[in-house]
């Protein structure tokens, strides 16, 4: 028979191979099939398997690889017990994720307190797991390392007994699983998370435990409450600097998407003449940051470092900068946090599976759809509390049945010949259900006692207290948030801890600038109406004739300055543009100029309105506005560490801005304010407070009468006023005084030149 079934196989190959290789067999039909058909039939069903099982997380903070390894462990007894190989683990977990053990052991690696991966890891770890900073240090093999849960996990399987969330077959259906884990603590922010699926990724960034609780608690009280009180940044688990933006941070709590930049944190050891990088960026590693650096070198961009070595050891990341004598450290450390990875960049994609569909979501959001599922985990926990007291009821009230009667009930069962018998026989003799009679049929002889079934049936009255205050709360949306707000408390009080990442403010930070040889030399600036700037040195200026301007343009301001000083461009949109001077080339007498609007980049319809060079920031400006106030601060509120090129909101943008008056730090000038109305006061500059802000609405000068407005401020001596007393105000604000006529000491200019 085998014989011949072999030779019947041969027959059939023989005949494939004819069909195959016979140029004159009729060709089979080919089928037609659109590619977008085939797209959506072959290659659909894996892209929303990797989307929805397999990269993107979902709201209890866990994917599907971390949550079957975790409920694994929890079977196995790891919460409580001793630690385990971690083979064993692994062999358990290809149970519920048959995805190869290697792949399963590197997802417990990642959550492990050895690898540092983590803010708050959920497996205590025994042996080597490598490092999260580090690309070469390798964990050991499973069967040399131990583990078993962290204690935070009893937070995170708190009521998965109690029918919390639901259980579904795993693949072959041999045993459960949790769809989610019903954690007490929105896991999904407080450890980092990244994947990427198919035409979308994820990457959610770690924030402090403790600072999330108290967020939460708070959007709990308050749904518009401002979250950066509570948690103003990420925290990461290798520490580092973020360089912290407000608005910045708000725009990625709100949208969900941005960058955050972070940077190492070093120490300078002058006596050694070294410097000790101790953290760094999240998302980079040890060796990428030696290897960026050894490139700097050989290129010959950082001939101050000698020597750069990786000391880390059991202490933690070192990582050791020998530095040649002489070494200004400071601004080698700006140069290697600009080309080199000790800064980088966290990218924020906070996306998130809801309820089996992606979604990109802020943090407010990511609270809220939190808040939604972890009330139905309670409400689902409480649900079942309250079916197993009304069953424990109901048999306590059938045991009550028999208290009236204990004699009659030993009676029933002593007297019954058969024992199928003694349930129903109980059931007629007091009139109870099967349920309850089988329950009064199993209790032991020892305990057919009165003082037994008086104390048991003294728990009925609590258990009445306990079920219609348990119907309550299933009933009361503000007492099911005042249990996940305790609950959140205990957490914080049991596991928080204080930052790992330290906030600097992203001004104070100065910015790598390179060094290049300026000529440093004096000379004028002049700004023009229409907004051009015109450089001269003050040797052409000896030499120069007329200086050249457009037809309908004039020059109304000038400053003798250096060439490295910095300027301050003021718009009438309430900006100032920082620039260099020496940015700018000089120009001939014959030119117009540079024009500021394009070589600053202006807004649309912007116009420069005021112009101020300095080389110290000392000195004070006043700013008129239309409405009659006047603001005073000093100059040094625009000084910032970084090249920045334009400052929003410059200046109160409550009043159109009318004058410009720059003062030195020591002066008091008398100056001169008038009115539409054609009326002027006189005053020290004195009058006004200083201010440190430089955007303060100032303090009202000229009180407004019959709807005027503040026409200008400037100074008596340019004035041509004589009788300056006459016009004197020794307070503000103040109405002002008619100008006369016969005010001027230079009679030829007249009223109508100043007004």
């Amino acid at each position: 028979m085998a014989g011949k079934k072999k030779k019947n196989e041969d027959k059939k190959s023989d005949s494939l191979k004819a069909r195959l290789t016979d140029t004159n067999a009729k060709d089979m039909p080919a089928v037609e099939q659109p590619i977008t058909e085939m797209l959506e039939m072959n290659y659909m069903p894996y892209a929303m398997s990797v989307i929805v099982s397999r990269a993107i997380p979902e709201i209890d903070g866990f994917k599907p690889s971390h949550r079957k390894l975790l409920y694994t462990m929890y079977k196995m007894g790891l919460l409580n017990g001793n630690r385990t190989k971690s083979a064993n683990v692994v062999g358990q977990t290809m149970k519920l994720n048959p995805h190869g053990d290697q792949a399963i052991y590197d997802t417990m690696v990642r959550m492990t307190k050895g690898n540092a991966a983590l803010l708050h890891p959920y497996v205590d770890s025994k042996g080597n797991f490598g490092k999260q900073y580090s690309r070469d240090m390798q964990c050991a093999a499973p069967r040399y390392t131990e583990v078993r849960l962290e204690k935070i996990c009893g937070e995170i399987f708190k009521g998965i007994d109690k029918n919390a969330v639901d259980l579904v077959d795993n693949y072959d259906g041999t045993l459960k699983e949790p769809v989610l884990l019903p954690t007490t603590f929105p896991a999904i922010l407080v450890n980092s998370n990244q994947g990427i699926a198919v035409g979308m990724a994820s990457n959610i960034c770690s924030f402090n435990l403790r600072e999330v609780c108290e967020a939460t608690e708070a959007y709990l009280k308050d749904c518009s409450c401002d979250l950066l009180e509570y948690m103003p940044a990420p925290d990461f688990s290798g520490g580092g600097l973020i360089l912290y933006d407000k608005e910045q941070m708000r725009q990625i709590y709100e949208t969900g998407k941005g960058s955050i930049p972070i940077r190492s944190k070093y120490e300078i050891d002058k006596k050694n003449n070294l410097i000790e990088i101790t953290e760094i960026p999240y998302s980079t590693s040890s060796e990428a940051i030696i290897d960026s650096i050894a490139d700097l070198v050989k290129a010959g961009k950082a001939k101050e470092i000698a020597d750069i070595r990786d000391e880390t050891d059991l202490d933690g990341l070192k990582i050791t900068i020998d530095c040649k004598r002489g070494t200004d450290h400071e601004a080698l450390m700006k140069k290697l946090f600009r080309f080199t990875k000790l800064q980088d960049t966290f990218a924020c994609n906070f996306n998130i599976l809801i309820n089996g569909s992606p979604k990109v979501m802020g943090v407010r959001e990511i609270i809220n759809e939190w808040l939604i599922w972890r009330r139905q985990c309670i409400t689902r926990e409480l649900e079942f509390n309250l079916n197993k007291m009304r069953r424990q009821l109901h048999l306590l009230d059938g045991l009550a049945a028999i208290l009236l009667d204990i004699d009659k009930a030993i009676k029933i069962i002593r007297n019954t010949e058969l024992e199928e018998d003694v349930v129903p026989n109980l059931m007629k003799g007091f009139g109870i259900d099967k349920e309850q009679a089988e329950y009064v049929a199993e209790i032991k002889l020892r305990n057919i006692n009165k003082q037994y079934i008086v104390n048991r049936i003294a728990d009925r009255d609590k258990l009445k207290e306990d079920i219609a205050d348990t119907e309550d709360i299933l009933k009361s949306p503000r007492r099911i948030n005042t249990l996940i707000s305790k609950s959140l408390k205990d957490v914080a009080a049991k596991f928080g801890q204080e930052r790992r990442t330290q906030l600097i403010a992203n001004e104070t930070v100065e910015a790598f600038t390179p060094a290049v040889e300026i000529a440093d030399y004096r000379l004028h600036l002049m700004l023009t109406r229409h907004g051009y700037l015109k450089k001269h040195s003050l040797v052409s200026m000896r030499n120069a004739g007329e200086l050249k301007t457009k037809e309908d343009d004039e020059i109304f301001l000038g400053y003798e300055t250096e060439n490295k000083s910095d300027i301050l461009f003021f718009t009438d949109k309430c900006n100032v543009y920082k620039a260099k001077t020496y940015d700018f080339a000089d120009t001939k007498p014959g030119d117009f100029g540079y024009y500021l609007p394009s070589e600053l980049g202006f807004e649309e319809g912007e116009n420069v309105v005021f112009m101020i060079p300095t080389t110290d920031y000392k000195g004070k400006i006043m700013i008129g506005f239309e409405n009659g106030k006047a603001a005073l601060f000093p100059i040094n509120v625009y000084e910032t560490k970084q090249n920045r090129k334009k400052l929003l909101k410059g200046y109160s943008d409550l009043s159109k801005a009318v004058s410009f008056i720059l003062l030195a730090d020591d002066e008091d000038p008398d100056l001169v304010a008038r009115s539409d109305l054609k009326k002027a006061v006189v005053f020290k500059s004195s009058l006004i407070p200083l201010k440190t802000t430089r955007t303060t609405q100032g303090v009202q000068l000229l009180a407004s009468k019959r709807g005027s407005k503040m026409v200008e401020i400037r100074r008596l001596a340019e004035s041509g006023i004589g009788d300056a007393e006459y016009y004197r105000i020794r307070k503000v604000p103040a109405i002002g005084y008619y100008i006369k006529e016969d005010s001027f000491e230079n009679k030829q200019l007249g009223f109508e030149d100043f007004s």
